[in-house]
């Protein structure tokens, strides 16, 4: 069974049009007709899952170091969204609990992709997934897992077996079926620009959900549609013609 993604999935809320990974782009997100959520999660030093894409925090915040060596208490004051906008001056950077409430909120779909410093993948694994479980229990539709750490996926499973999870990739490596099944996926996610008609209907064919990121084009989301791919992870949720 494959997680009921929409075509169209907001990349990082909606990027193109508010700093990624906050709630005002989620709620960016959902004022353009987004019905799914893309973002990124991480563990602080002290364990606490919040929503930040890169390893440090100084392209999207005022701060600086690694989000690993800091702990939820200093993060926490830090602006994350001037650097987008001055319309955005003291947006901050959710937590993962704050994160599922709004999304609740809003009625949106969440594709949650786990990140992780090197040593804390099982770590990672486990405590997004309970925050998941915790948030998401009795409510339709479930999210849907990700990653491109294999022990961030495993450990996820352990936790809430009950979730989806797709595993992530740049370029399509030759065994991708093998490790779908090892790690017991529903789906692969894929660059874009790294897939060919060929390779889809292969992924597709074999009963996998296949989708692509990060696709700014609606003349290559079309494209991919042709091909059979389920949903495109866009910074532009309303650029990109919507299909149920």
């Amino acid at each position: 069974m494959k997680s009921p993604t929409p075509f169209v999935i907001g990349h990082r809320g909606a990027a193109g049009h508010a700093p990624e990974n906050t709630l005002v782009s989620f709620h960016k997100a959902a004022s353009i007709g987004a019905r799914w959520v893309e973002f990124d999660v991480r563990l602080t030093r002290d364990g606490v899952p919040i929503l930040f894409h890169d390893e440090t925090l100084e392209r999207t915040t005022n701060g600086r170091g690694k989000i690993s060596a800091l702990d939820w208490e200093s993060i926490h004051p830090l602006d994350a969204g001037r650097w987008y906008s001055n319309e955005f001056t003291n947006e901050r950077i959710p937590t993962l609990d704050e994160a599922l409430v709004t999304l609740k909120n809003l009625n949106l779909g969440a594709n949650v992709e786990i990140k992780s410093t090197p040593g804390r993948e099982i770590e990672s694994g486990h405590g997004v997934a309970a925050v998941l479980k915790k948030h998401w229990s009795n409510v339709s539709p479930p999210p849907l897992i990700s990653s491109f750490k294999r022990d961030c996926i495993v450990a996820a499973k352990e936790e809430a077996p009950e979730f989806h999870r797709a595993f992530i990739v740049g370029k399509i490596p030759p065994n991708w079926k093998e490790i779908l099944k090892e790690l017991a996926c529903e789906g692969l996610h894929c660059r874009h620009d790294q897939l060919n008609a060929k390779t889809a209907q292969e992924i597709l064919s074999s009963g996998y959900a296949l989708r692509c990121y990060t696709v700014n084009s609606n003349k290559r989301a079309t494209k991919l549609r042709v091909w059979g791919v389920h949903s495109v992870f866009t910074d532009y949720p309303d650029q990109i013609d919507q299909i149920q």
